[in-house]
C-alpha cells in the first residue's frame, strides 16, 4: 500500500509506465524515450516491469514542464543535474535560462521576418485567374517585379 507522504504530493508506491505517463502527463513512449537516454533511471521489478516511484513522477513532472517552456534535451539534461544537486549555484540555471531566452528571441525575430516576407508577397499577388503569383515566383528563385536582384538559392 502506497505512503502519503504530504498533501499535493505523490504516493510512494510503485507504479507501472501507464500510472506514470498518466501521473506525469506525459506519453508513455516519452517516458521511455527518457529512460531510454538516461534522463530518468525507474526500478526494475523482479519480472523486469519498470516501477515508477513518486520522485521519478516528480522528475517526469519536470521534465514535461522544461520541455513545454521549449528547453532542449541537453539543457534538461543539465538542468535535471542541478535540480537534483542540493549544492548547486543558481548562476549556472539562470545561465542556462538566459541562454535560452536569447535563443527564443532570436528565432522571433526570424519567425518575424517570414511573416514580413510572406505578407509582402501577398500584397503583391493579385489573387486572381491570372496565373502569374509573386509568392510561387520567390519560392522558385524568381524574380518578382520590380525585384533588382534575386538572392542565390540552393
Amino acid at each position: 500500500m502506497g505512503l502519503t507522504r504530504r498533501p499535493g504530493k505523490i504516493e510512494d508506491h510503485a507504479m507501472n509506465v501507464g500510472d506514470a505517463a498518466h501521473r506525469s502527463g506525459l506519453p508513455a513512449k516519452t517516458i521511455r524515450y527518457y529512460e531510454e537516454i538516461g534522463l530518468i533511471a525507474p526500478a526494475r521489478a523482479a519480472n523486469g516491469y519498470r516501477d515508477y516511484s513518486g520522485d521519478d513522477i516528480h522528475r517526469l513532472t519536470f521534465l514535461r514542464r522544461a520541455r513545454n517552456l521549449g528547453f532542449s534535451i541537453d539543457d534538461c539534461r543539465q538542468l535535471m543535474a542541478l535540480y537534483q544537486d542540493r549544492g548547486r549555484a543558481s548562476a549556472d540555471v539562470r545561465e542556462i535560462a538566459a541562454a535560452h531566452v536569447t535563443a527564443i528571441e532570436e528565432k522571433v525575430r526570424e519567425l518575424q521576418s517570414m511573416r514580413s516576407t510572406l505578407q509582402k508577397l501577398i500584397h503583391a499577388c493579385h489573387g486572381d485567374e491570372r496565373p502569374d503569383c509573386p509568392i510561387l515566383d520567390d519560392m522558385a528563385g524568381a524574380a518578382a517585379p520590380g525585384d533588382k536582384a534575386v538572392s542565390a538559392r540552393p
